[in-house]
């Protein structure tokens, strides 16, 4: 584990507390889907897709800060403000920024992936996509349709699943029949499950995944049975005490901690004092001019 990855998923997550924070005392509008719980999933793929084109979703400030490390450019996008990636007009959820896209609409960007992923392909480029879900996803019909032209073509399509076991407030086990491997499998791709949160192993098991959907044109879809630890958006959170308790048991960030200790508590110190002078510096900022479009 770098000091570097140790920091950018510590970035991340003080990024998505300061969101909660900023929510509560009235200073944003709209609505958020924070990736607490989620982060080390877009840090371990980091590396190995720098150059690919990322379709993101609903919750997915980590896989955009994992991509640019741009906290200032993000939440002043998300407050309105001078700066803003998309001059504040895509708010929290969409995106659109050098090879990547995010998208608040369930399963909207798995098509598009598919086409992009093909035009890669055609066209002679080693690039991949990589499109985003989580496992409430799985019940749009555009991820089958879309896993249906990936598997007949067998294009250089990355699907990445972030099985947090909720979708908003439903439990996966009541509102998916089967598997997400199972489903996989059926269009011919292969599946990978992780099961862990140590970035190093990801990504070492990662790499050869990824290998193989650039230069063989295979897709695959990789699930990660991770947790959400924070609300669905900014503050509805419907599960009781007893299951979030055992939720936030798997957080990676305790079992960091104990792990790295100082090196973990210096650098998390150093995020955490960033975060705040970002948020500090943004805030001052004058409104977002979306003339700038133009």
């Amino acid at each position: 584990m770098t000091d570097a990855d140790l920091a950018l998923l510590l970035m991340i997550r003080h990024f998505e507390l300061a969101l909660l924070d900023l929510f509560a005392a009235g200073k944003l509008n709209g609505t958020t889907h924070t990736c607490l719980g989620q982060e080390y999933v877009p840090v371990a793929l980091a590396p190995l897709i720098p150059d690919d084109f990322v379709f993101s979703n609903h919750r997915g400030h980590g896989h955009y800060l994992a991509r640019f490390d741009d906290p200032a450019g993000l939440l002043a996008e998300i407050m309105g403000r001078e700066g803003a990636v998309c001059a504040g007009v895509g708010g929290s959820q969409h995106i659109y920024r050098d090879g990547f896209l995010s998208t608040g609409v369930q399963g909207q960007s798995l098509p598009v992936a598919v086409g992009v992923a093909l035009h890669h392909q055609r066209s002679g480029q080693r690039r991949i996509a990589v499109a985003f879900t989580g496992d409430g996803t799985w019940g749009e019909g555009a991820v089958y349709e879309a896993l249906n032209m990936a598997g007949l073509w067998q294009v250089p399509l990355l699907v990445v699943v972030e099985n947090n076991g909720i979708a908003q407030s439903t439990p996966t086990s009541v509102q998916l029949s089967g598997s997400i491997e199972g489903r996989a499998h059926a269009f011919g791709i292969d599946h990978h499950r992780f099961d862990g949160n140590d970035i190093s192993a990801i990504r070492d098991d990662l790499t050869s995944i990824v290998d193989k959907v650039r230069h063989d044109s295979a897709p695959a879809v990789v699930e990660f049975d991770t947790v959400r630890i924070g609300p669905h958006s900014k503050g509805d959170d419907t599960r009781d005490p007893a299951e979030l308790e055992l939720v936030r048991a798997r957080d990676w960030y305790p079992q960091y901690a104990d792990r790295f200790g100082e090196r973990f508590a210096a650098i998390d110190a150093e995020q955490r004092a960033r975060i705040a002078r970002t948020v500090e510096e943004v805030e001052s900022r004058p409104p977002s001019r979306w003339e700038a479009l133009a």
